[in-house]
């Protein structure tokens, strides 16, 4: 059985995303769609002692509702010390602050200005600590045509997967029955079993990028989500 997620790239995202990539055989970045503001394809949100706040990678604002994901380009080339500036004024008192930075903060003097390629090697560097072996591809590899569902189920059958997981967000819109007619059945991906784990600031934020749990928990990190504590000997 071939399991495959087929997801929207995001900047830093939370654990959820990267447990659900652990527990699949395959991961499509799907940025070949249309990109849109406000969401996590570039920005996401860091704890403080303040509270909440969001990182936002700048982008350019011409042909805005023309663009494809894969197609944005930042529009400052100083985010990247402006980034890692506010991580570090967070988490410099974090357990695993320094063992973290060794290897996340040269990402952050990348030269990349495309949007999608910045989020793969975030993803790309962040698997590999955690030692996730799903290999990650690209939607725009694959012959695919029609509807939204009819898409995805194209990217499904044209990278051989029999079980497509999904997020539950999809359940108001994607058509669980062309899946099934065509011989691919659909699993809903749970979030339920991911459990507090130690953080700064006091208390506990589940909706934040996954440098938290990094900087916080550091190789202990794999512990926290479930897909990889499934896999493991």
């Amino acid at each position: 059985m071939t399991r495959i997620a087929i997801v929207q790239s995001a900047y830093i995202p939370w654990r959820g995303y990267f447990d659900m990539i652990g527990s699949v055989d395959a991961f499509i970045l799907y940025d070949d769609v249309q990109y849109t503001t406000g969401d996590w394809r570039n920005r996401n949100r860091i704890r403080t002692s303040n509270g909440p706040k969001w990182l936002t990678l700048p982008v350019q604002k011409k042909h805005r509702l023309q663009r494809r994901i894969c197609d944005v380009e930042v529009s400052d080339a100083g985010w990247g010390g402006d980034h890692w500036n506010k991580l570090e004024q967070s988490y410099r008192k974090a357990p695993a602050f320094e063992e973290t930075a060794r290897w996340l903060r040269p990402l952050y003097e990348t030269e990349e200005t495309n949007l999608s390629r910045i989020n793969c090697s975030f993803l790309t560097a962040i698997c590999s600590f955690l030692g996730i072996k799903t290999p990650l591809g690209w939607s725009w590899d694959y012959e695919k045509s029609g509807d939204r569902s009819e898409r995805v189920l194209a990217l499904c059958r044209a990278a051989g997967a029999d079980t497509y997981v999904s997020g539950p967000a999809a359940k108001g819109y994607l058509d669980v029955g062309l899946f099934e007619s065509a011989g691919v059945s659909v699993e809903w991906f749970s979030y339920d079993r991911l459990e507090p784990y130690p953080q700064i600031h006091g208390g506990f934020e589940q909706a934040v990028s996954i440098v938290d749990l990094l900087f916080n928990c550091g190789p202990q990190a794999r512990d926290h989500l479930p897909s990889l504590r499934r896999t493991e000997v």
